[in-house]
């Protein structure tokens, strides 16, 4: 038996059901392949205490439902139609099990196609792409978009680590813990979410891993590590038996009911120890399961394996019509921004839907506005910058163009990826204005104690280190300009300090005398792929 669509989707968890919610608005032939009885079934599992680290801000201050998903990280986009995540939990940290309710809503209330226990145990290439179920019914398509997250946990190299239990499989029951001596091999959120479970029951607690801990109240990196996790840094800083090692894992070994770890710490000298625990848990992370493809369509992988490679457009850099959505999409901004994450993803998905239908269906990119004069460019800029959460929850990494299309005029589209906009827009001939939201560099400064900007000291807003809106000249695919608003506690940027020296930028950038060389810029359309 076989099926043909034009889509397959690959996966019905939060991005699998964001992309065929597009894929249905775009009107395209899709169908989503879910192997689990329900959508989102990771999460039915993980994490395994149960608590996301996904904000849910239910009250804002805002009635604009644009502006209120910039601090609603679980809700997928929907054109405000709904539902919003919201709507089932009230929580500021939901209960997992509140993701599986909302995902089955959204299915419901978009009428999405899905089918359900549908398990794929082999990809293969030819022509098209052709699916094999376990049930021996084989579906294909022409356009492959994979959304099964990260589905395998991560095992590093160590001898003996096949000894440790997993985080995927661990007894939640604290009194299997009781006055042990607990090695948990990590330290990420689920490393530290599993150290604060056992902290009431466990003797001693040590979390280790090669590299220091990240903090993303430092780093402005929501997968590092959150303050919801980590209790056990005062315990280790107050003295109380538990401790943070930065070392390498040499081997474990098993000696009658313990286990012997020996370490080689990073900061004493390359100093070698051997300690002894009554338990080993490994929460090393998750990683892309590639096992499903054929040799000859199996998607290149990065260097630590954990993730496919892709282009600017979350194509397979070597399997075309291989698309990637969801937390798989982070390859291309690992531990920097936050396409791993829903309320990153969500507008990766939006923008990889524009791609798709400007690639294979002749639909150009939409337009937000056309703009004519520096009032109005100023304007749109303004708008954008006040209104926006995609730039927002995608600082750096999403990008808003306005195409300078002739004597004060342009036309301004959304949310493209900034590497696609270098890549394919900013190119001979054209003249693009390009707007970010980006955290400045900060590195080595206590964000709790750093010196801010005085709002009379506009001169000095590239210094501006929180958040705050940049817009970049290009011409040529050189940026020959480059503008930055100085931050603001609200991120609210109407003020005199913000409007005037952009109006000032913006008239310098028409006023610009264009080079006898550079052609003459071409229509808003060429924009369109």
């Amino acid at each position: 038996m076989m099926e043909h669509h034009e889509y397959l989707v690959l996966g019905a968890g939060p991005a699998g059901l964001q992309a065929s919610f597009f894929l249905k608005q775009n009107g395209r032939d899709y169908l989503v392949l879910e192997r689990g009885g329900q959508a989102g079934t990771f999460f039915a599992t993980f994490p395994r205490h149960r608590k996301l680290i996904s904000i849910n801000k239910v009250y804002t201050g805002h009635d604009d439902p644009e502006l209120n998903l910039r601090w609603d990280w679980n809700s997928l986009l929907s054109n405000h139609e709904g539902p919003l995540f919201k709507d089932f939990s009230q929580n500021y940290f939901p209960h997992a099990d509140t993701m599986g309710a909302y995902l089955a809503e959204f299915t419901r209330q978009h009428a999405l196609q899905v089918q359900y226990g549908v398990d794929v145990t082999r990809i293969q290439r030819n022509g098209h792409f052709e699916l094999t179920t376990a049930e021996g019914k084989t579906y294909t398509c022409d356009k492959l978009i994979v959304a099964t997250g990260v589905s395998r946990e991560n095992t590093p190299d160590i001898p003996g680590v096949e000894l440790a239990d997993r985080y995927g499989a661990i007894d939640l029951d604290t009194t299997a813990f009781r006055n042990k001596r607990v090695l948990i091999l990590g330290k990420g959120n689920s490393a530290f979410e599993t150290a604060d479970h056992l902290m009431e029951s466990a003797a001693l607690l040590h979390l280790v891993s090669p590299r220091p801990i990240r903090m993303a109240w430092r780093t402005h990196f929501v997968g590092d590590l959150r303050a919801v996790n980590n209790n056990l840094l005062d315990t280790y800083q107050l003295k109380m038996q538990n401790a943070v090692l930065d070392a390498n894992v040499l081997g474990i070994n098993r000696v009658g009911d313990q286990y012997e770890v020996t370490f080689q710490y990073s900061h004493a000298g390359g100093e070698v120890e051997t300690l002894r625990y009554d338990r080993v848990i490994l929460c090393t992370g998750f990683k892309f399961d590639n096992t499903l493809f054929d040799e000859a369509c199996r998607p290149a992988m990065t260097v630590c394996r954990r993730f496919p490679m892709q282009t600017s457009e979350w194509e397979s850099v070597n399997v075309p019509g291989l698309f990637f959505a969801g937390t798989i999409m982070q390859m291309r901004d690992l531990k920097k921004y936050m396409s791993g994450f829903i309320h990153g993803f969500r507008y990766n998905i939006r923008a990889l839907s524009r791609l798709l239908e400007a690639r294979y269906h002749g639909k150009p990119w939409p337009i937000s506005r056309t703009v004519s004069g520096p009032e109005e460019i100023t304007q749109w800029l303004l708008d954008r910058i006040n209104g926006t959460s995609s730039l927002w929850q995608q600082p750096g990494f999403l990008c808003d163009v306005l195409e300078l299309t002739g004597p004060e005029r342009g036309v301004g589209r959304e949310e493209f990826p900034v590497d696609y906009t270098r890549e394919h827009l900013a190119r001979q001939g054209a003249e693009l204005l390009v707007l970010t939201l980006e955290f400045g560099q900060s590195a080595g400064a206590d964000p709790f104690a750093s010196e801010r900007i005085h709002r009379a000291d506009v001169n000095r807003a590239k210094e501006s280190a929180f958040l705050h809106p940049i817009i970049r000249h290009f011409v040529d695919g050189r940026v020959v300009a480059e503008h930055h608003i100085i931050e603001d506690l609200a991120a609210e940027w109407r003020e005199p300090e913000h409007l005037e020296p952009l109006r000032e930028f913006i008239q310098k950038v028409l006023q610009r005398a264009v080079p006898p060389s550079l052609p003459i810029p071409r229509p808003a359309a060429a924009l369109s792929y």
